[in-house]
């Protein structure tokens, strides 16, 4: 006699589920802090975007999840995005029924909150009509942390080393903490970077909430020149692995090679906490950024998303390296700091 198949059902958060989640999460090795209830709960409180979890059980055990941000701007519009303010989160699935009843099953939500466009992050990707898979746009780089300073040195090319070992000898200060000093220093470091190219900045509640959520497993490191801080970075941790997130440098910093000391220096603080690996994030094909990775060392590695849109609407654009936000990004780059990041993070908390 055949064996009957048990369904797949899926369904939303439940109170009590946390327990769950988090063993489910556990046990992924796919999992990603994008996936968890803290980064859900930091977005939310920083940027006002609420989160909908979306559960595939099979004899009421979890088999799958996705936690899916509704992001609403009135620049942007409406989407619906796994996960919102993140490179990756998109489905985690035990099997392909559980997957594709996790796309049918988002879709269907992004459609009754009238979000036009449902965005995966990675993960698991849905395939059939309606579903457009997006590859050949971001590559990912990581790679193994080395034993020592002088193996790390080892693992970066010449010319790039030559650059690390410059920044090492210049007279610059590393910090590292969680307090509000870190937070200020950072904010304003990282709001001048991201004016000056010419993208607004999130909301400094957003880089708060991750510090408070994730706790122990975030934490800021600031290079600083004469007492200013010149460079700063927030980063994560996740299985040992150290994921530097949001970072920038000051107009200064480049001519005293300050992001080469902050990144060489993050890699061994992780050191000192146990992380083996250093996820160096996503960066679009033919950007500066992507060729600034390459020069460390690191070799891209292809990212696959999966969009869906409403039958007669344009896919949500916010990429700011897009022709049609040429002029944006100009005027952008010429606006005061302090106007800046006064009307940043009300756009910025639209992206998503």
């Amino acid at each position: 006699m055949l064996q009957a198949i048990a369904p797949i059902t899926v369904r939303g958060w439940r109170t009590g589920d946390g327990a769950a989640v988090a063993a489910f999460l556990r046990d992924r090795p796919d999992a990603t802090p994008f996936h968890t209830p803290q980064w859900a709960e930091a977005v939310t409180e920083g940027c006002g975007q609420g989160t909908h979890w979306l559960f595939a059980e099979r004899d009421g055990t979890i088999a799958g999840l996705v936690p899916l941000t509704e992001v609403h701007s009135p620049l942007f519009g409406r989407a619906l995005v796994s996960s919102g303010f993140a490179v990756g989160g998109g489905i985690l699935a035990e099997c392909e029924r559980s997957g594709d009843a996790l796309g049918e099953a988002a879709w269907r939500l992004a459609e009754r909150l009238c979000c036009p466009t449902l965005e995966l992050r990675g993960g698991w990707l849905p395939g059939g009509q309606g579903w457009h898979v997006k590859t050949g746009v971001y590559a990912g780089f990581a790679r193994e942390l080395a034993a020592d300073d002088e193996a790390e040195l080892a693992q970066i090319p010449r010319k790039q080393r030559a650059e690390v070992r410059k920044a090492l000898g210049a007279e610059m200060t590393v910090e590292t903490g969680r307090g509000r000093r870190d937070l200020d220093a950072h904010y304003a470091v990282y709001s001048e970077s991201v004016r000056n190219l010419g993208t607004p900045v999130f909301p400094r509640a957003l880089f708060a909430a991750m510090l408070d959520t994730f706790g122990a497993d975030a934490d800021i490191l600031t290079i600083r020149h004469d007492g200013g801080p010149v460079a700063s970075v927030l980063s994560l941790y996740h299985r040992g692995t150290v994921m530097p997130y949001w970072g920038g440098g000051t107009f200064a910093a480049r001519s005293l090679r300050a992001n080469e000391l902050m990144y060489f220096a993050l890699m061994r603080h992780a050191r000192t906490r146990g992380c083996t690996r250093f996820d160096f994030g996503r960066s679009k094909l033919g950007t500066g950024a992507f060729a600034y990775k390459k020069n460390w060392g690191f070799e891209p590695a292809p990212l696959a998303y999966a969009v869906r849109t409403a039958d007669g609407a344009e896919p949500r654009e916010i990429n700011p390296l897009s022709p049609k936000y040429r002029a944006q990004v100009a005027l952008w780059r010429k606006v005061p700091l302090p106007i800046a990041n006064r009307l940043g993070p009300l756009i910025a908390r639209g992206l998503g």
